[in-house]
């Protein structure tokens, strides 16, 4: 138990955040024994506790707040692997399992928030470094796909596992953006090219065994200008026959993952044809339909991604005649 004059020379000595908390850190051990030190010294200090007279501790509980403040919510933090040395600050996004923090290079630093979930990340190496060298062998879909620079590798127990990954090019937003952009639906010749090269990341990662199993809005990255495309976010990417290692309550799941069975490319096709759905304007009925044409309760019934882009190539020349390019912008001020 702290006393009020222990508290006080604490907190009066401190010249900093770190001279009272210690060295700015994400390990979360060390976060938590600076969270019992704070509550330890606010206890003691509290204005209720020592009465409305003492003007030092209320100073010095004032003080103690604004430094805690600072050490939890303007973190620097230096991450380190065998081969490099990345520091992060407040992150700039936050997915359904890990934060994305910017870092000098450039590069952008994925920190799961629970240790538990370091098996995610361990998966999303596997996968990024197939992808890796598969787009070695076929150089027109290295575009699709994040490129992974570096990862925390085997971390302590308690602590939390994080990768380094190639940051996109400026102009990027992720799908949702377009959908929150557009709330009456996208005109079908806009989706068309969005939904073909969506279809080509995925029959790229079919091709080699691996089901990305989130292919959702918030992790479909869009270029509108260059009509660029990238499939991020493969921290639930398993091979094909397995079983996913985690689930999202903000995903609506195929009904294979609903009743807990493993996953296959027909997985990914269900997911990418129910964001279809999502993303269309409601006056493209024969779009819709050849969605709904993918959303088969039975996976075997569902077509292949490959074969999809054969036969949505069809569709769309029937519809709009032979493929032009068509400018694409968010709205002002999106």
């Amino acid at each position: 138990m702290v006393t009020t004059s222990e508290a006080l020379e604490l907190v009066e000595r401190a010249t900093s955040a770190e001279g009272l908390f210690g060295p700015r850190t994400t390990d979360p051990d060390k976060r938590r024994q600076a969270r019992r030190l704070y509550h330890a010294l606010a206890s003691v200090l509290h204005p209720d506790v020592v009465g409305p007279g003492n003007t030092r501790a209320h100073e010095a509980s004032a003080n103690l707040t604004r430094l805690h403040h600072e050490w939890t919510h303007s973190t620097t933090v230096e991450l380190k692997t065998k081969t490099g040395v990345y520091r992060i600050g407040e992150p700039f996004a936050v997915g359904s399992i890990a934060n994305l923090y910017e870092a000098d290079g450039p590069h952008v630093v994925k920190v799961v928030r629970n240790p538990a979930l370091n098996p995610l990340l361990h998966g999303e190496w596997h996968a990024l470094r197939q992808l890796e060298r598969f787009t070695d062998r076929n150089q027109w879909l290295r575009p699709f796909y994040p490129r992974l620079l570096d990862t925390s590798g085997d971390v302590a127990r308690g602590s939390r596992a994080f990768t380094v990954l190639d940051p996109l090019l400026e102009g990027f937003v992720t799908l949702k953006v377009v959908k929150d952009a557009f709330p009456h639906g996208l005109d079908g010749r806009d989706y068309a090219w969005m939904h073909r090269r969506l279809l080509k990341a995925l029959a790229g990662a079919h091709q080699i065994g691996l089901v990305h199993g989130a292919v959702t809005a918030e992790n479909v990255m869009v270029h509108p200008e260059q009509h660029g495309i990238v499939l991020a976010g493969w921290s639930f990417a398993v091979e094909e026959g397995q079983r996913l290692l985690a689930t999202s309550r903000t995903i609506a799941y195929p009904p294979e993952v609903q009743a807990q069975k493993p996953v296959t490319a027909a997985t990914d096709v269900h997911m990418a044809h129910t964001l279809m759905l999502e993303l269309l304007q409601h006056n493209d009925p024969r779009q819709q339909v050849f969605a709904r044409g993918c959303l088969q309760e039975h996976p075997a019934r569902r077509p292949d991604a490959a074969d999809l882009l054969n036969e949505y190539d069809e569709l769309l020349e029937e519809l709009y005649g032979p493929r032009v390019f068509r400018q694409f912008a968010l709205p002002k001020g999106e």
